[in-house]
């Protein structure tokens, strides 16, 4: 039976002694910490599995998948090597910035749920259902498609079904999203490790092959920026409109290859010294940014032309890098097979982590009563089955890839939810300013927070105008004469009035008000960490003293 009083399946409990005092949905968050220990009920329930060197790789390298090993083949293709680059560069920055805005709310809230949890509690409880179910809906959908990469990807090997590939990989992954947090951090560590070497070992064959290194001697240089040009005539417009349409274009495909990068706080209750941890992840993304995007971005722009046929094709395999292609035209054999093997992890620990952030959003939204509450029971493990148990339940909508009918269906789903990224990255820029402009509001220094990002609140202005301007645009090639097409307009738009539909709905039906600047809960979250004081780091000794990749 699932009950309370089950020893192997308990709910947490946050509720408040003084329940009837608050509004239900404006908990105050002094009633989710336990007074006498300064710490949350809620992790005080969860097991805490997640250690510093998880979290830092997991923020290092946790992101990198398809959008970049074979994605940004289709950005030099539509943008040309240049403007690829300067996507990738802008698109970069921007992802840098809304991770250091939700590193620095996690910091100071540490508890699961990530921007469910901040919007909340700063913005508006109906904000938080919006987003919240936006998110989950992008969840359940971008897990099956994981899988069905992960399984298209080992066809460069195997001719098996890849129903048979779809089940492995789906049944991998619930096994291990059921079982300690600690298996999670374990595997995505190691998988992190692959993605760096691979990116290193790349770009250093990139560089050989520039250099004439390879096995023809053919030195390139920048022939390619030369010749077919730095920059792409896009949708075959000529001049320095159809220059600037390509630029602009490899803005918005650069954003879904950054996706995901600002989960590392969606496990924070899960997570081992929390407001040193995400602080140690998030000041160093910008970094990690340069020295994996946007130099793996530059690099392929030197070895493959943006006129080759085989950069927009979508084969779903290794073919399809551009990393493949220049070792192709190298005369390199090797290298097909190894980035296959490794983008195959790739995928599958895309979809383990978008397990733990979509069942951990769930349980956000359970625990105050924005889904049922029965998401928030956890197992022996201390991790949230039922919320896991129902992502794993739509992992069937892989299957549906298998039929040329229902695949066309899929397909419309995995692009509907492209547009959830840009959306959940507004919502945290809007949360954060709220933030900040509620501290400055109570006359809260910025000193007395656990964290606080640089150069704030500049930045999140810049990043907040741009992505408007992009969902705004997003669908813009669909204007112009000849190039109408349904399924991009449809995608790019529809989830503007479903974002609305969800929050005014709520509103409308809870009677939710947005909460004043003067009554964000800021110090009492202030007074909670002051009074949980987390043990400084050991000191590193010995061989560790040499590693700079996590503390």
């Amino acid at each position: 039976m699932d009950t309370p009083s089950n020893e192997n399946s308990k709910t947490m409990d946050v509720s408040a002694k003084d329940e009837k005092s608050t509004p239900p949905d404006m908990e105050a968050p002094i009633q989710l910490a336990d007074k006498s220990t300064g710490e949350f009920e809620e992790v005080k329930a969860l097991r805490q599995g997640l250690h510093q060197r998880h979290i830092q790789m997991i923020a290092l390298a946790g992101t990198i998948g398809t959008g970049l090993f074979l994605g940004s083949g289709r950005a030099i293709a539509r943008s040309g090597p240049l403007g690829a680059f300067l996507g990738y560069l802008v698109m970069g920055s921007v992802a840098g910035i809304v991770t250091l805005a939700v590193g620095e709310m996690g910091t100071l809230v540490p508890l699961n749920g990530g921007i469910v949890r901040y919007s909340e509690f700063f913005v508006d409880p109906a904000l938080a259902f919006a987003n919240g179910y936006n998110l989950v809906y992008s969840y359940l959908v971008s897990i099956p498609a994981e899988i069905v990469a992960a399984s298209v990807l080992v066809q460069f090997w195997s001719d098996l079904s890849s129903a048979i590939w779809i089940t492995i990989f789906g049944l991998l992954m619930l096994c291990t999203a059921l079982v300690f947090v600690r298996v999670y951090g374990e595997l995505e560590f190691f998988f992190s490790m692959l993605k760096i070497l691979l990116i290193l070992g790349i770009n250093i064959m990139a560089l050989v092959i520039t250099c004439g290194g390879g096995p023809n001697h053919e030195s390139i240089g920048f022939r390619y920026w030369h010749n077919p040009g730095p920059l792409v005539q896009y949708l075959g417009i000529d001049g320095s409109l159809g220059r600037f349409l390509g630029v602009w274009t490899s803005f918005n495909n650069a954003i879904y290859s950054f996706s995901g990068i600002e989960t590392i706080t969606v496990a924070a209750g899960e997570t081992r010294s929390p407001r040193r941890a995400i602080p140690q992840a998030t000041k160093r993304i910008f970094i990690r940014i340069f020295l994996f995007y946007i130099i793996s971005i530059f690099m392929v722009g030197l070895v493959v032309p943006s006129n080759d046929p085989g950069l927009d094709h979508s084969s779903g395999t290794a073919s399809t890098s551009p990393f493949v292609i220049a070792a192709t035209r190298a005369g390199i054999k090797v290298v097909p097979s190894i980035i296959n093997a490794v983008v195959i992890t790739s995928a599958w620990s895309s979809g383990n982590s978008n397990l733990l952030g979509g069942s951990r959003v769930l349980v956000g939204l359970a625990m105050n009563g924005r889904a049922p509450k029965f998401f928030t029971r956890l197992n022996k493990f201390s991790v949230p089955w039922i919320a896991i148990s129902l992502y794993g339940l739509f992992m069937c909508l892989g299957y549906m890839s298998l039929s040329s009918t229902a695949s066309t269906v899929f397909d419309w789903l995995q692009d509907l939810v492209s547009i959830t990224t840009l959306t959940n990255w507004l919502t945290i820029l809007v949360t954060y300013l709220r933030f900040y402009y509620g501290c400055k509001k109570q006359g809260i220094s910025r000193k007395s927070l656990p964290w606080a990002a640089p150069m704030q609140p500049y930045i999140s202005w810049a990043a907040l105008v741009l992505l408007t301007i992009l969902l705004i645009t997003g669908g813009y090639s669909t204007f112009i004469k000849g190039h109408w097409d349904n399924e991009t307009f449809v995608s790019s738009y529809i989830n503007i009035p479903l974002f609305l539909i969800l929050y005014f709905g709520y509103k409308y039906i809870c009677k939710t008000k947005i909460v004043a600047l003067e009554d964000i809960p800021i110090q009492p979250f202030i007074d909670v960490a002051n009074r949980n004081i987390e043990p400084p780091p050991k000191p590193k000794k010995g061989l560790n003293k040499l590693n700079i990749l996590w503390e």
